[in-house]
């Protein structure tokens, strides 16, 4: 038997194919590669960088899908089923909507893969597929290695990703990963996952986690296991990290270089209002006072971060019921005057299934019917729902605003300069020029880009 992998694309630039710069290994589907019996062939097809090869003969094909991709990989599925092989998708906008998935599939899996995957082989290699697979969320990669020889000379960035945990604890409004995974994170073994950093060779390393820090004992627990590896990492973490001044030690001590980190507004009602509990919280209690420039309590969170020399990579959604175009203006000039090492200004997303794209839908403020993920004449980046205090341009218009002056190279020059951060090594200054410059253009090419390839091949 014959298993094909698929990593959808976007999409389509207007006047040529998007090729993915800054594309990072697909790790989802080498784990499912280590999941499927060593006596199937596996191969791997990314068409963020690569044409999928239709007409190679193929006994069952895998798409991961997530709402961005949705488009372009029921483009992918209707090809191959066009040719009579059988589809199974999953993935995270397959679990939030399996009924729309099931239309463009001929299996649909929901929930993690770790738990039901052999079975799906097993019906597969006997002719006998079911619709629909459901499997709980749990523990990552349980007594799982990831198969990481399907990455070879596809051109990734040179970092190796992994995961220790899945899910968070916190119940943001607009966040997928909380409808998905109920505000619970399951923590992978300790002992597992520096067997996963031992058996591959790279010393930079990326976990994928939502939150790497939403357990801090748990996180304790892994950062005393890094420290005698010498790795460099970076993850996604969350504020209240501040709190907990041995969690940032240890931290700093395993090799943390920084984390992508969820700011979202500087806006205090914005914050409280989409339940962001870690920006909330200073030494224990929930605060709410701002100042004209930013959120307050902001100021002392930082210099903790800047004090254990971490690069934070600042991600701000746009288009909170409490923000204008003026407060959007501001949070860029946040960002600037903080000397971030990357920014993130993301327009606020209605992803299915969220307790915000339920509000927005119960109030009528929706746009493209509601699926912007299949919609046509929607484009990357632009507004998908009525904003309270502007338009859907002017969010639109404000956020490519904000990547573009961030991103603009006298800002790139002036925001170096920080000798805790950016200019604290040539290895933390190789690594600002590098992935700046690739951000930068990663940035522009991407705005506005049109979902899904039309044609389908």
């Amino acid at each position: 038997m014959k298993l094909t992998l698929i990593k959808p694309t976007i999409g389509r630039l207007e006047h040529s194919l998007f090729v993915d710069e800054a594309r990072m290994e697909p790790l989802q589907l080498g784990v499912l590669a280590a999941l499927t019996p060593p006596e199937v062939e596996v191969v791997l097809y990314d068409d963020r960088i690569e044409r999928v090869p239709y007409d190679e003969p193929t006994d069952l094909v895998a798409i991961t899908v997530e709402s961005f991709t949705a488009r372009r990989a029921y483009e992918i599925s209707k090809a191959y089923r066009a040719r009579g092989v059988p589809v199974v998708m999953g993935g995270m906008h397959v679990t939030l909507l399996p009924e729309e998935a099931a239309q463009h599939a001929d299996v649909v899996y929901t929930g993690d893969a770790e738990f039901r995957w052999a079975e799906v082989i097993a019906d597969a290699q006997r002719g006998q597929l079911r619709a629909r697979y459901d499997a709980p969320a749990g523990i990552p990669q349980p007594s799982v290695l990831t198969r990481r020889d399907l990455f070879r000379d596809k051109g990734y960035l040179p970092i190796t990703l992994l995961q220790f945990s899945r899910g968070c604890r916190f119940r943001c409004e607009f966040c997928a990963v909380s409808a998905f995974f109920n505000q619970t994170q399951y923590c992978r073994s300790v002992e597992e996952t520096v067997a996963e950093i031992e058996a591959q060779g790279r010393r930079e390393l990326f976990f994928v986690d939502d939150n790497i820090l939403a357990n801090h004992e748990a996180a304790k627990a892994l950062f005393r296991a890094l420290i005698p590896l010498k790795v460099r990492w970076v993850s996604q973490g969350s504020l209240d990290m501040t709190q907990d001044r041995e969690l940032m030690a240890l931290m700093a001590a395993s090799g943390c270089l920084g984390h992508v980190i969820g700011f979202e507004s500087i806006h205090p009602q914005s914050l409280r209002a989409m339940h962001k509990a870690p920006n909330l919280m200073v030494n224990g209690a929930v605060t709410g006072e701002g100042d004209s420039r930013g959120f307050a309590h902001y100021r002392p969170q930082l210099e903790i971060l800047r004090d254990y020399g971490l690069q934070t990579w600042a991600a701000f959604t746009l288009g909170h019921d409490y923000d204008t175009v003026d407060s959007l203006r501001r949070t860029l000039d946040f960002a600037l005057e903080n000397k971030f090492t990357f920014a993130a200004f993301n327009i606020l997303m209605p992803y299915p299934n969220t307790s915000l794209y339920r509000r927005l839908e119960a109030e009528d403020r929706l746009l493209y019917g509601g699926k912007w993920w299949l919609h046509p004449d929607y484009r990357f980046n632009y507004a998908a729902f009525i904003p309270k205090k502007m338009t859907p341009d002017d969010l639109t218009e404000i956020g490519f605003h904000c990547r573009k002056v961030f991103n603009s190279i006298p800002n790139i020059v002036r925001r170096v300069f920080d000798l805790k951060t950016n200019l604290r090594s040539f290895y933390r200054l190789g690594l600002y020029a590098i992935y700046n410059k690739l951000f930068r253009q990663e940035t522009f090419k991407k705005h506005g880009m049109r979902f899904g390839m039309d044609n389908g091949e």
